[in-house]
């Protein structure tokens, strides 16, 4: 069932007869609404939905710092399918039926912001991660003021912990607290920036896997 939102002249969203409503960025799209095939899916098409189900089942617990970092990646798609469009090409590894993530491939964040120089992460204390990284240079494409977002992946555990705006780049050092549970485990470490107006977001940074003390 369809639902116009406000009127006759306002945005339709859902199902119309043969037609689908949806808003993608603020727009209010209207298409035919797929057909049924009859016919039995290909080994490429079931590769496909493997992939699919895989990296949108991962991307799915990052939602809240994807709709930052691919804000303005693709005007066409909302952040969480340009993240999935971009991570099913590039992220994705191994042979059918036993695909993997890639987690040094993975991004969450696609941007023209400047990453800080070398970035770090050491682990030196109990469920904690001591992230570090470069000053801003003259010819730097960013600001004392961007804000620093960190996550970090527990593939024993299979949970994350993210942390949006929880240093800026000034400060060019942090510790991130993990559960106390976590310790023994081995987790991938990743960082991005977002201008401090929140138009402007970096490239997400895979800083490595390490084991948590």
């Amino acid at each position: 069932m369809g639902k116009l939102t406000g009127g006759i002249d306002y945005d339709m969203i859902g199902l119309l007869g043969n037609h689908v409503g949806r808003r993608t960025k603020g727009e209010n799209i209207i298409a035919m609404r797929p057909a049924k095939s009859s016919k039995p899916p290909t080994q490429a098409q079931l590769n496909q939905r493997l992939k699919f189900t895989l990296m949108a089942t991962w991307l799915r617990r990052l939602a809240g710092v994807i709709n930052v970092g691919f804000q303005e990646y693709d005007a066409e798609m909302s952040p969480r399918n340009a993240a999935l469009s971009w991570n099913l090409k590039n992220a994705v590894t191994g042979v059918s039926p036993s695909f993997s993530i890639d987690y040094a491939k993975v991004i969450y964040s696609k941007g023209q912001l400047d990453l800080p120089q070398t970035p770090q992460v050491a682990v030196t204390a109990a469920a904690k991660l001591d992230y570090s990284w470069g000053p801003v240079s003259g010819d730097s494409n960013g600001l004392a003021t961007d804000k620093v977002t960190f996550a970090v992946y527990n593939p024993d555990k299979n949970k994350f912990v993210t942390l949006r705006g929880g240093a800026v780049r000034s400060a060019q050092s942090f510790v991130l607290q993990l559960p106390p549970d976590w310790s023994g485990d081995d987790v991938k470490a990743y960082l991005s920036l977002v201008s401090a107006d929140g138009k402007l977001v970096s490239d997400s940074f895979y800083a490595g896997s390490f084991t948590v003390l």
